[in-house]
């Protein structure tokens, strides 16, 4: 014991206070870049031309700058030019030995965007999104027209290479940015997709209405496929509605028009703007904005729309006497619809510095309040329209009530068209040979694989997180879960004594869920469910895992996709070799991939893998292997914790250590 204590200590002795380190200017940015862009990838860079996109739309958003500019040259170079108001490049009150342009790009939360009296509404608020820029390019240039003068600054890393110097006389005002990400932090590898940064820039066109964003791009930069012009001047008078218009293309709406439109909020705290459909086929989406940052994972000022929508439709329908009009749910107003949703707002709150997530409280009741006061004189307005609307969504609304109580569903065929349970997107293809059902984790995963299938043979059933654990619950439990009637039906193939294979709507049933403890939580709880209740489908080879990869590892051109740790060590080996950089990113969950990288990845028969769920290696189960299968599945989804915590202590000895 004395000698684990000597050993102990000795181990210890060197952590003391020069063991904690101070970092200071922009050295944390260099440190953990993850922190403020989420990661050293592709989509990282393009976080950095939002981080300077978003100055100038600030500007143009505030009234000041009337076009944008941006250009893309070799070598990762990108400019970002506005006629704005221009940096200020005065002395700085509080560092009197610098400018207060060297200030904003080398000095953390600083800016003009703390206070409202630069800026009634901006996109940046903690003064770190330009000075990040700065610390992780290799090489950075500011211009600043300002009071008839062009000065100029240069930068590298994050540090200036030199102080700030007039350059001449001009005519122009604003402010220009050139910069050229650091290859030291985001590999040699990475290069800027044209089509990314063209899109971004369009749909900053659309977010403010009015504004002119000149897009250029080199011409060696293109590919024939990119459908990216060398030269556009982005302008859409019409906003969101012309968004919108341009997202849905050819689909059918419920309404000839949509219900779109402009407002301030009250006591002058901002405005919002909003265009909405209802698309025939039921899928609907949202895309959110706040000072035209992108929000993907929604946040208060989208739970203000869908209240919005579910009140005014509601109050419409009891307006007009139509009492089934209260069955309408969240997602028939708010889950079917082609909605994009921009706020202006002061002084928003955001969940972290990428700002994906809305969290401003009052944002919910300004857009509930301005929305819903809109949508009823649109209602109001289109009488005929109005009631067609309300009657497609009633019987949207009582369809999914009656197949919370349906057990069987039969296919769909051309004579007799059936709505589908919950938030099932089916396949369109009429007969179940060669179809599949991916019951996918949460919402998001859902939208992803919506886009990621393929519509004739490939359904999606998103399934809000755990489903039931049926080996623990009652029958009245069983038979009351949602989540598991939708499957239910989804399927058509019954439960218990009423299961038939022989109705069973399609061939494959794939259990899609995210890489890591909760995803094989929620397979386990599904692949329960289909022994306790529907066993023929896995002794008919009927139930698939899908493998979704954990890690994407890239170097140039070639990219491989690696399923756990152990693969992703063995593509280091074997495919790249350990020569050169190899980017390696890693996927949170499925609701984090690109419907592309879905599709290829894990959804493409050419191209993914499944495992096939069995109940035993041999052709026929005998009466012990089936006792032991029983035995094992009561042992650990059972009522009886005691016996779960028995077969823990009984197998530890087999377990090993797993980063999934």
């Amino acid at each position: 014991m004395a000698d684990l204590l000597s050993a102990h200590k000795e181990k210890n002795a060197s952590y003391n206070a020069d063991s904690i380190e101070v970092l200071e200017g922009l050295e944390p940015v260099r440190r953990r870049p993850g922190m403020y862009i989420g990661g050293t990838d592709e989509t990282a860079m393009n976080h950095l031309v939002a981080e300077v996109l978003d100055n100038a739309m600030d500007e143009a958003v505030a009234g000041y700058a009337s076009f944008i500019e941006v250009s893309l040259a070799p070598g990762n170079t990108v400019t970002v030019r506005d006629n704005g108001r221009g940096i200020p490049v005065d002395k700085h009150p509080k560092y009197p030995d610098k400018s207060a342009l060297e200030v904003i790009m080398t000095v953390l939360h600083s800016g003009g965007k703390f206070s409202n009296k630069a800026y009634q509404t901006s996109g940046g608020l903690h003064g770190v999104g330009i000075s990040v820029v700065n610390a992780l390019s290799e090489e950075l240039a500011v211009e600043i027209a300002r009071d008839r003068t062009l000065y100029t600054q240069c930068y590298s890393r994050g540090v200036p290479l030199d102080k700030i110097k007039k350059a001449g006389s001009t005519n122009k005002r604003g402010t220009s940015v050139t910069f050229r990400p650091d290859t030291e932090i985001f590999g040699t590898k990475a290069q800027y997709k044209p089509f990314a940064l063209f899109r971004m820039a369009r749909s900053k066109a659309y977010l403010f209405r009015g504004i002119e964003i000149r897009w250029r791009c080199d011409p060696a930069l293109l590919k024939e496929d990119d459908k990216v012009p060398e030269q556009a001047t982005l302008c859409f008078p019409g906003g969101l509605c012309d968004f919108l218009s341009s997202t849905l293309e050819d689909r059918e709406t419920l309404t000839p028009q949509m219900f779109s439109g402009m407002a301030e909020l009250p006591d002058d705290q901002g405005r919002v703007e909003w265009a909405v459909a209802w698309p025939s086929d039921s899928e609907g989406f949202c895309h959110s904005f706040c000072n035209t940052v992108h929000t993907p994972q929604g946040g208060t000022h989208e739970s203000g729309m869908r209240s919005a929508l579910l009140r005014g439709l509601r109050s419409y329908g009891e307006m007009i006497g139509n009492r089934r009009a209260s069955a309408i749910t969240g997602d028939e107003a708010f889950g079917e619809a082609a909605i994009l949703l921009s706020l202006f707002i002061k002084n928003p709150q955001f969940q972290g510095q990428t700002k994906e997530k809305l969290a401003t409280t009052e944002a919910l009741r300004l857009v509930d309040q301005t929305v819903k006061d809109h949508l009823d004189h649109w209602l109001v307005s289109d009488a005929v329209n109005s009631k067609t609307l309300l009657d497609q969504l009633i019987f949207r609304a009582e369809e999914r009530l009656r197949a919370a109580q349906a057990r069987v569903l039969e296919r769909k065929t051309a004579t007799r068209k059936l709505r589908l349970p919950g938030k099932l997107a089916d396949c369109s293809q009429g007969h179940a040979q060669n179809t599949e059902i991916f019951l996918v984790e949460g919402d998001s995963a859902g939208g992803s694989a919506k886009q990621a299938r393929r519509r004739e043979t490939q359904a999606i059933l998103p399934l809000r997180g755990k489903i039931l654990n049926v080996a623990s619950a009652s029958i009245d439990k069983l038979r009351a879960n949602q989540e598991l009637q939708d499957l239910t039906q989804a399927l058509g193939c019954g439960i218990g004594a009423s299961f038939d294979i022989n109705k069973l709507r399609y061939d494959r049933i794939i259990i899609m869920t995210d890489a890591d403890v909760d995803g094989a939580h929620i397979a386990s709880l599904l692949m329960t469910f289909f022994y306790r209740e529907m066993p023929g489908l896995i002794k008919g080879g009927r139930v698939y895992l899908a493998q979704p990869p954990l890690y994407k590892l890239s170097q140039g051109n070639v990219t491989h996709y690696a399923r756990d740790d152990a693969h992703k060590d063995h593509l280091l080996e074997t495919v790249f070799k350990k020569t050169g950089k190899v980017d390696i990113s890693r996927f949170k969950g499925l609701g984090e991939m690109m419907p592309t990288q879905l599709r290829e990845t894990t959804m493409n028969p050419s191209s993914r893998s499944l495992l096939r769920v069995v109940l035993s290696t041999s052709p026929e189960d005998s009466q012990e292997e089936i006792k032991e299968t029983e035995t094992l599945v009561e042992n650990l989804m059972g009522r009886k914790a005691d016996m779960r915590f028995q077969f823990i202590q009984e197998n530890a000895r087999f377990a090993r250590d797993v980063d999934i």
